[in-house]
């Protein structure tokens, strides 16, 4: 069974249409990369896919929930607040500017929201926290603030948050963009490692080389429609000319 299935995704803004018809699928434990150039469309597509954009038209499900269908004029309409509020817990989104609050620890950050939102005991919750953080290699930095960590920590920590919710899929948003190169390989190494984890992952990326290595699926989006599909090999071997033009600036990497 699908975990995640969009079908005929269309979004607007203004006049400028972003996403024209773009259908996907992600199974359990599937990762699936999502590249492309700036402006194509692809973090309205995971904004769409959380919840955080509304549709225009298209059809969202996750498992067996439909959580916005076409109404008879082809326009989405989305499930009730409580429908929606559970499917929220089914994923987890790191954004690309880490969004920690400044004036809590590491371990509150990544702590509140398993207490006040998915309501389990803070005793619990704390070693599930702690947990995530030596996973994370930032055992030792708990009680630090976001200000006093690298962007490469923060982001880490922002990673540890998004598991700590235990979501069945992980959608990260140009992890590495705000990093400069040293601190990006130190997130690039982390989101490796979460393989083992099993879960699935839906990642937009500028990292080529790290897309081709890590995915099972990997996507080429351009002017908001999907113009390649397939595993590694097969899209980054691919002759299409849009993708060929693309993977120019990235040869000397691949």
């Amino acid at each position: 069974m699908n975990l995640l299935e969009m079908q005929h995704v269309k979004k607007s803004f203004g006049d400028l249409q972003v996403l024209r018809d773009i259908s996907l699928t992600v199974q359990d434990g599937e990762i699936v990369s999502i590249i492309g150039p700036s402006g194509s469309g692809k973090s309205t597509l995971l904004r769409c896919a959380t919840l955080l954009e509304t549709m225009d038209a298209g059809m969202l499900k996750y498992e067996d929930t439909v959580v916005a269908d076409n109404d008879a004029n082809g326009k989405s309409v989305y499930a009730d607040k409580k429908t929606l509020q559970k499917i929220k817990q089914v994923y987890g989104l790191v954004f690309q500017q880490f969004n920690l609050f400044p004036h809590w620890n590491v371990l509150r950050n990544v702590t509140d929201a398993v207490i006040h939102v998915q309501k389990r005991p803070k005793a619990e919750a704390e070693k599930t926290g702690m947990e995530l953080l030596d996973k994370m290699g930032l055992a030792d930095k708990a009680e630090y603030y976001p200000y006093q960590l690298s962007g490469g920590q923060q982001q880490r920590v922002a990673i540890a948050r998004a598991l700590a919710l235990n979501p069945k899929v992980l959608f990260f948003d140009e992890p590495t963009s705000a990093l400069d190169p040293e601190l990006t390989g130190e997130v690039l190494k982390v989101i490796r490692s979460l393989k083992d984890l099993h879960i699935a992952m839906v990642i937009v990326t500028h990292e080529m080389a790290f897309a081709r290595d890590i995915s099972d699926k990997v996507i080429f989006m351009a002017d908001g429609v999907i113009v390649e599909e397939g595993n590694a090999e097969e899209v980054f071997n691919s002759e299409n000319e849009r993708m060929q033009s693309f993977l120019g600036r990235y040869k000397s990497i691949l």
